[in-house]
């Protein structure tokens, strides 16, 4: 019996990503490279834990003039947590999505919102379908909470203060950049630190903070 993947060595654990048993080597040099990884497989969880996260660079960060403080995100938890909620069911909820659409997608709501600061408002889609359809589900997630907002009497959301929590999440995603054309360590990582609840309970009055 050989390796799934070389068709050389002698097989030592199941892929679930090819469906078949693979050598040790075939798994680390061809993990999330040629092998779209599941994100419960134990294999993977365990390179996580040697991964190191790519270190920010500030003349290298897009964006620079936005500055995002340790203040700005505590005052705006609830909205952070809000949209970082929408964004891991995006990304889990569209096919083939890897941390290069979920970047895509955040780097267009920037450009939108820039727009929308400027007071002309003009919509950013990328020309990547996948990347376009979490940018979507964001976007709608965000005017649906504005709306419901404002129905409630909880009064509205400022655009610089949405552009600073995807300016934020866009640094972070850079930051969990593993290198791998199929890698997921960022929507790994929203994964973990985004608990998806049943029912969305952020939606309120109480998430405009004074």
């Amino acid at each position: 019996m050989k390796c799934k993947i070389c068709g050389t060595r002698k097989p030592r654990r199941y892929c679930p990503g090819v469906s078949g048993d693979i050598c040790s080597v075939c798994c680390g040099t061809e993990r999330e490279v040629t092998v779209d990884c599941p994100l419960d497989c134990e294999y993977l969880e365990e390179a996580r834990l040697h991964e190191r996260a790519a270190p920010l660079v500030p003349k290298e960060l897009p964006n620079r003039d936005i500055e995002v403080t340790e203040e700005f995100l505590q005052r705006h938890e609830r909205l952070l947590l809000f949209i970082g909620v929408e964004l891991v069911a995006a990304s889990l909820a569209t096919p083939g999505a890897v941390d290069f659409d979920v970047r895509d997608a955040l780097e267009a709501l920037i450009r939108t919102h820039r727009t929308l600061q400027s007071g002309l408002y003009y919509e950013t889609k990328p020309n990547n379908l996948v990347a376009a359809a979490i940018q979507q589900r964001i976007q709608d997630a965000i005017q649906k909470l504005r709306a419901d907002l404002q129905d409630k009497g909880g009064g509205s959301i400022r655009d610089a203060e949405i552009l600073g929590i995807l300016v934020f999440l866009e640094r972070l995603g850079m930051h969990q950049y593993n290198g791998r054309p199929r890698g997921r360590a960022f929507i790994d990582y929203l994964r973990k630190g985004f608990p998806q609840p049943q029912e969305h309970p952020l939606a309120t009055p109480s998430l405009i903070q004074t």
